[in-house]
């Protein structure tokens, strides 16, 4: 598979190093609107400033697109009109209406749309839930997702403009906590929500309760001003004992645990290509994203 990506950002560098090794996958070209990101990459394939003439040049199998949240919705809708295979960054979009048509455009196309939530190939995740009893029902999952914003974005400041990112840490932290919790307890309903915002109206801080069908109950708790960074999964079973997994256990570098996480991403957007898969597009956690701003709203009474 030739595979183009869309958007050399701050979390392209992890596509890119998986593609650019030997094996079934590999670069075809890259876009970005801006000369100097393309720079690194004119020696060596196609590079373009606009996905539609990328599209238009042809050659490619599927395309990565890892643009800034609020340019999801038309650059995808672009690609999957053309019928190409698309991973999209997390979140889906920035609106729960956006998703839903994009959703439908890929159906309508037979074109593969996958939402990229890397933590769910996070290897002590996955250890935790390959480990878990399966005659003993989970009780509780808390999902800890906590960091300083700042220290995570580099050069892409439009992590930090609500109407770019579609929000705050609820928008753009909360689809991968609440992918996790899924991945332990199945589809989730919410409950309860306590959401902080500063002074600018941003949400940096949030506890949200949520409810699966089996009785089972999680707790996604997000940060954007934490010092340093945890990232960590909590299970607690019926039979009262607890288990937990730390997401940068073992990676002691600075975002050194999305090199495998982004990994497993692409080995399972080509799965899906070429075999299909039960993945709701990112439709699931964008729709509690957007039950957790609109319970806020009727909290505030606004």
């Amino acid at each position: 598979m030739r595979i183009g990506v869309v958007g050399v950002g701050v979390i392209s560098r992890f596509y890119l190093a998986v593609l650019r090794e030997s094996g079934p996958l590999s670069l075809g070209a890259v876009c970005d609107v801006r000369p100097e990101a393309l720079a690194p990459y004119r020696e060596e394939v196609p590079c373009w400033s606009d996905h539609r003439d990328m599209m238009a040049a042809g050659g490619l199998d599927a395309v990565v697109v890892t643009v800034p949240n609020d340019r999801h919705a038309p650059v995808c809708r672009d690609l999957l009109d053309a019928g190409l295979p698309v991973c999209v960054e997390k979140p889906l979009a920035i609106t729960l209406d956006e998703g839903r048509d994009l959703a439908e455009l890929a159906a309508a196309r037979a074109a593969v749309l996958f939402t990229a939530f890397h933590r769910r190939y996070n290897a002590r995740v996955r250890a935790l839930l390959d480990g878990l009893p399966g005659d003993v029902p989970i009780e509780s999952v808390r999902v800890r997702y906590l960091e300083r914003i700042e220290d995570h974005v580099g050069g892409d400041r439009w992590y930090l403009d609500p109407a770019r990112c579609g929000g705050g840490c609820v928008a753009d932290n909360g689809p991968n906590a609440f992918d996790l919790a899924r991945l332990f307890l199945g589809p989730l309903t919410l409950s309860d929500v306590d959401v902080h915002r500063d002074e600018a109206g941003v949400d940096r801080q949030a506890e949200i309760r949520l409810t699966a069908a089996s009785g089972g109950e999680a707790v996604v708790e997000l940060d954007w001003s934490h010092e340093g960074e945890t990232k960590d999964v909590e299970v607690r079973l019926a039979d009262g004992t607890v288990r937990r997994a730390d997401m940068l256990t073992g990676f002691p570098g600075f975002k050194q645990s999305l090199w495998h996480e982004y990994s497993g991403v692409l080995r399972d957007f080509a799965r899906a290509v070429h075999v299909g898969g039960e993945d709701d597009a990112g439709l699931s956690a964008l729709e509690l994203v957007d039950a957790v701003y609109r319970a806020e709203l009727s909290v505030r009474g606004c």
